[in-house]
């Protein structure tokens, strides 16, 4: 007899779809190997400062989406803010995304929007279709732009040359003629006042629901239950039998200050010779709060090994092609969902995974009760 069903990692995307199922009457078990809920959004309230901590580096709400915005706000309360980032390059300090500010500030000049737009024009290179990361910078904001902000900060993320990176990447970065600093355009923005974990744990309260901390699943053991929706990594359910897709991973080296040490949340730090690529500050994520002691993060990025936790999908052309080999064997697999950002190789921020965790539960339900197949993927990783 089937155990019920069972989601392996407790992050949003188990966390909802367990929730929508258990909403509709179905028993579920949540497994996550650390001792925490939330995955990488992890929040804990630090003993000595009171500083509420953003474990995996800093996670900010924002989204355009109406029913997602009503779901976490179901579930925790909401208080707003905006990411307003700052970045230090060649002893000074500027305002992103790149702006009209950031612009004017760095060619010493006071142009207006348009006076701007033309002058941008005359700097960037005519590149019709943009091929790579190095491609996209030199026409959208010129090579002294591009230098400036992009290229060091680009290099130290990825471990690579911007020229090997895809294009893709820079197109979701703004570039306003206007002095807007807000980092993201989405209506709804904000942070859990409590933080993450507990947002995710008030979605996971539910009689129907049992989580299991600092346990691991053997996928081997799919066939005893109903039905698992997997969202570890895509390779790790095959037992990297194939090989292990790439990720890049984040160390952090924590330092502790009184007082306002950097005076915003997060400083990028995007010239070459600074080792780490960005320093946050994690009180000023809660502004509602004053604390007197303040904690905060340098952060390096490396090649993810087998131990590390994954944050960013690589997905440059050796990836993919084992990334479809991977989704092949997937198709032969029966009795599981892969979701979320490691099942399906994909980044994504917590709003889509949320979206997605919605839809997926959904189509789960819609075909458990017309005897149809459920779904493989919450989204297709291809």
């Amino acid at each position: 007899m089937a155990n019920g069903y069972l989601m392996v990692g407790a992050g949003f995307s188990g966390a909802v779809v367990a929730r929508h199922l258990a909403d509709a009457g179905l028993p579920c078990t949540v497994v996550d190997s650390r001792s925490h809920v939330a995955g990488n959004c992890h929040t804990a309230r630090d003993a000595d400062t009171g500083v509420m901590v953003h474990t995996y580096g800093p996670h900010i709400f924002h989204t355009a989406d109406d029913e997602v915005w009503d779901y976490v706000r179901r579930h925790a309360t909401f208080h707003p803010y905006k990411n307003r980032v700052k970045s230090t390059h060649a002893g000074q300090v500027y305002t992103l995304p790149v702006n009209l500010h950031t612009m004017n500030q760095f060619f010493r000049t006071a142009l207006r929007p348009e006076e701007m737009r033309a002058h941008v024009a005359t700097l960037t290179a005519d590149i019709p279709e943009p091929r790579s990361f190095e491609d996209q910078a030199l026409a959208f904001v010129g090579p002294e732009l591009y230098a400036a902000f992009f290229k060091g900060y680009t290099e130290k993320q990825w471990g690579t040359s911007p020229a090997n990176l895809p294009a893709s990447i820079l197109k979701r970065l703004p570039l306003r003629f206007n002095y807007d600093d807000n980092y993201f355009a989405h209506p709804h923005q904000g942070m859990p006042r409590d933080g993450y974990t507990e947002l995710v744990a008030n979605i996971l309260d539910h009689p129907l629901i049992t989580v299991k901390l600092e346990t691991t699943f053997d996928p081997a053991d799919t066939g005893s239950w109903d039905h698992v929706f997997w969202s570890g990594p895509l390779d790790g359910f095959f037992g990297y039998a194939l090989g292990r897709l790439g990720y890049r991973t984040l160390d952090f080296e924590e330092f502790r200050a009184v007082g306002d040490w950097q005076g915003c949340a997060v400083m990028n730090h995007p010239d070459p010779d600074v080792t780490f690529t960005r320093i946050t500050e994690h009180k000023h994520f809660a502004p509602w709060e004053t604390h007197e002691k303040s904690v905060l993060y340098r952060e390096y990025a490396r090649a993810c090994g087998p131990e590390d936790t994954p944050y960013y999908p690589i997905r440059l052309v050796e990836e993919k092609a084992l990334l479809a080999d991977y989704v092949a064997r997937a198709r032969q697999t029966e009795g599981v969902t892969f979701m979320g950002r490691l099942g399906t190789y994909r980044y994504l921020d917590m709003d889509v995974t949320i979206r997605e965790a919605l839809d997926t539960a959904r189509a789960f339900l819609a075909a458990h009760q017309s005897g149809d197949t459920p779904p493989l993927f919450s989204q297709a990783p291809l």
